[in-house]
């Protein structure tokens, strides 16, 4: 079987880090086009991937003119720019890998969804979490009867403080009308994958969140606009000098510094900091998403479901707990504790999930997401795929009723919810 080609559209963390795995795996899949305005790293997916120049476009649109010229399309631009690409390939008969979130409103998301279905477009969304080794034997775990059935389920997100600060206060996904709100851009993972483990429509949601820390108010008495500049920067755990240079110190130059420029060196770095978004106070940013929220769930038969998302611990594999007729389970993203109510005992399955290269991401979701898309598209099966149109777009709407409730202080029913 020959390689299933592939085309990039932006070439940045996301989009640079799928590509690894025609890298990695030259005999199943090979990138054959790139577009990206940033010449760098435009260049990069080309000098890596030996892209042949008439594949190589500064803007999506003008791959969009060709006739398909690659198996699939991977689209992986900002939260806000995926609508007119997914539905321009999907009309060209690619089919698609499509970052997560779909879109940040539903009249979006139900064009790429439509538009997906009509042209019978093989269609996965990068809701990674469903394809870990963890999920995927924790769903067996559920569905042996082993806790018999699902009454209540908690889930923290952990998002960590300092990723908090990288990339909700200062970076890409930090200001709602550049991006999304932090429940889309963020934890969309989460409730979809709540919604993978309790297996049934969510009928109902309400939440609260807040913007609680990262404001002008809390900027400590002294700080600069700047953290190469502030003489209290030593006493901030959010310095950008601490979490860049110092993971630069510490021979981390993978993500997140490698976001903020592609040069990485000591240099690069520091000149980034001075004069780019990655050096600015977290108290002196255009951030407006929250940095914490809670949301229930009521879900079909009464069965209920919570979730916290908060920026102020380490970051850290997601915390659930899950409550069932006959059991109970706690899991912590790779080890899966099963309390049995009938005898009485304990186990514990380690799925060993932690992997830090970028297609061991998400533990191990990045990996195992390409592995089922390129095996679809090999065998044109999309049954391979665990997060496609329909399922994703059930659970988008849920963020947005839980949207709509954090905004108007109330409960609103998932189905007739007046999203954005």
């Amino acid at each position: 079987m020959n390689p299933v080609t592939l085309l990039i559209i932006g070439g940045g963390g996301r989009g640079s880090g799928y590509s690894t795995y025609a890298t990695e795996h030259p005999d199943l899949a090979k990138v054959v086009g790139v577009a990206e305005p940033r010449e760098i790293y435009r260049n990069r997916l080309v000098e890596t991937h030996n892209i042949p120049a008439e594949n190589v476009f500064t803007d999506w649109k003008q791959a969009a003119q060709r006739e398909r010229f690659a198996d699939a399309v991977i689209i992986a631009t900002q939260d806000n720019m995926h609508a007119d690409p997914a539905e321009a390939f999907a009309n060209l008969g690619y089919h698609m890998l499509l970052e997560k979130p779909m879109a940040p409103n539903e009249a979006d998301c139900r064009r790429i969804v439509a538009a997906a279905i009509e042209n019978k477009t093989i269609f996965a969304v990068c809701h990674v979490m469903r394809y870990t080794a963890y999920t995927r034997r924790l769903k067996a775990v559920i569905d042996s009867g082993a806790v018999g059935e699902i009454v209540s389920l908690q889930h923290l997100e952990p998002v960590g403080y300092w990723h908090q600060a990288h990339s909700f206060v200062r970076g890409n996904w930090s200001n709602e009308a550049k991006s999304s709100p932090m429940l889309l851009a963020k934890s969309c993972h989460d409730l979809d994958w709540i919604s993978y483990i309790m297996g049934a429509p969510c009928k109902s949601v309400s939440s609260f969140g807040s913007l609680y820390h990262f404001r002008k108010a809390n900027k400590p008495d002294g700080a600069a606009d700047r953290c190469l500049d502030c003489p209290v920067e030593a006493d901030c755990p959010y310095s950008a000098k601490k979490i860049y240079l110092g993971r630069f110190e510490r021979e981390h130059t993978g993500w997140p510094v490698n976001v903020l420029t592609p040069d990485v060196t000591v240099e690069g770095v520091t000149e980034a900091l001075r004069i780019g978004p990655y050096g600015r106070c977290v108290y002196e940013c255009d951030n407006d998403v929250v940095d914490n929220q809670v949301v229930n769930m009521l879900f079909e038969g009464g069965r209920t479901a919570s979730f916290t998302m908060t920026a102020f611990n380490e970051a850290a594999h997601r915390k659930t707990h899950i409550f069932g007729t006959r059991g109970e389970i706690y899991g912590d993203g790779s080890k899966i504790t099963l309390f049995d109510f009938l005898t009485d005992t304990t186990e514990v399955i380690d799925t060993d999930a932690a992997d830090a290269s970028i297609l061991g991401g998400h533990g191990g979701g990045d990996y195992g997401l390409m592995q089922s898309f390129i095996a679809a598209v090999g065998a044109n099966d999309p049954s391979k795929i665990i997060s496609g149109p329909t399922e994703t777009l059930e659970s988008h709407l849920m963020v947005f009723a839980a949207e709509q409730s954090r905004r108007e202080n109330s409960v609103v029913d998932v189905a007739r919810a007046s999203r954005p």
